[in-house]
C-alpha cells in the first residue's frame, strides 16, 4: 500500500469514528505499526487535519478538515453515482433536484480522469413503483426531522379511519412503494410508523419535542432489535 493511500484510509478511519480512539486500535485496523501511525498522524497535522489527543489518550478528527477531490476512489465514485441516481428517480422533486446538483457539483472538481469514471458510470437505478405522497409533504417532514419539531397530522389509517395525531418525526425511510414517517406518537405514547401518502394534513407545531432526534433514533433501533452496523 502507497503511503498516499495510507493517509486517506487513516482520514477515512477517523471520520467514522465519533469519539477518540486509541492508537493502538487504529494501527491494527490499518495494519502498520504504532510508531508509524504516529508518523501518519504527524503528516496529516501538518497538512491542516485537526486530530486531536496524544499517545495513550486516543484520537479523534474534528469536523472541517476537506479532502482534495482526486482523494476519491473509482468505488467511491460510482457509489455517488448510484445513490444521486436512486435519489434523482425515487425521491421527491425537491429531493431528486438537490441529488442531481450535489452530483454536478462533485463532477465540476473531480480529476478528468474521476469525472470520466462518473460520466461512464454503468450502475443503474431499476424503474420501481411511484409514490403518491405530495412533494411538498415530504419537504415540511424532512424539515421538521431537521429542526426535531412536531407534526400536527391527520392520519387515515388502513382501515380508512382517521384521526389526529401530534407526532415527533425522527426518521423518513424511503422504500419502493412508499415513503414511511418513523416518530413518537403522543396519542399511543410509544413509538409508530406512518404512511407519507396516509397523510390527509399535517403542519408543523413550530414546537421542538423534548427529546434529541438522535436519543429517539437509538431508542427505537433498540426496541425494534434494528443494527447500527
Amino acid at each position: 500500500m502507497s503511503r498516499s493511500q495510507r493517509l486517506l484510509d487513516l482520514m477515512q478511519l477517523l471520520r467514522r469514528h465519533r469519539y477518540p480512539v486509541t492508537g493502538a486500535g487504529l494501527a491494527a485496523e490499518l495494519g502498520i505499526s504504532l510508531r508509524t501511525l504516529y508518523r501518519d498522524i504527524a503528516t496529516l497535522q501538518e497538512q491542516g487535519a485537526h486530530i486531536d489527543g496524544a499517545p495513550g489518550l486516543g484520537y479523534v478528527l474534528q469536523p472541517g478538515f476537506m479532502l482534495p477531490p482526486l482523494m476519491f476512489s473509482e468505488d467511491e465514485v460510482e457509489a455517488l453515482v448510484l445513490g444521486s441516481r436512486w435519489v434523482a428517480q425515487r425521491g421527491d422533486r425537491r429531493l431528486g433536484a438537490a441529488a442531481r446538483d450535489a452530483l454536478a457539483k462533485i463532477a465540476a472538481v473531480l480529476p478528468p480522469d474521476l469525472r470520466d469514471t462518473l460520466d461512464a458510470s454503468a450502475l443503474l437505478v431499476g424503474p420501481g413503483q411511484p409514490t403518491v405522497a405530495e412533494d411538498g409533504g415530504l419537504a415540511l417532514i424532512r424539515q421538521a426531522i431537521r429542526s426535531e419539531h412536531k407534526l400536527e397530522i391527520r392520519y387515515r389509517d388502513v382501515g380508512g379511519a382517521e384521526s389526529v395525531r401530534t407526532i415527533w418525526p425522527f426518521a423518513l425511510g424511503y422504500f419502493d412503494r412508499a415513503r414511511v414517517v418513523v416518530a413518537w406518537c403522543e396519542l399511543r405514547q410509544t413509538f409508530r410508523h406512518f404512511r407519507a401518502d396516509r397523510m390527509i394534513a399535517l403542519a408543523d407545531s413550530g414546537q421542538r419535542y423534548p427529546r434529541r432526534r438522535q436519543t429517539l433514533l437509538k431508542t427505537w433501533r433498540e426496541t425494534e432489535g434494528i443494527s447500527t452496523q
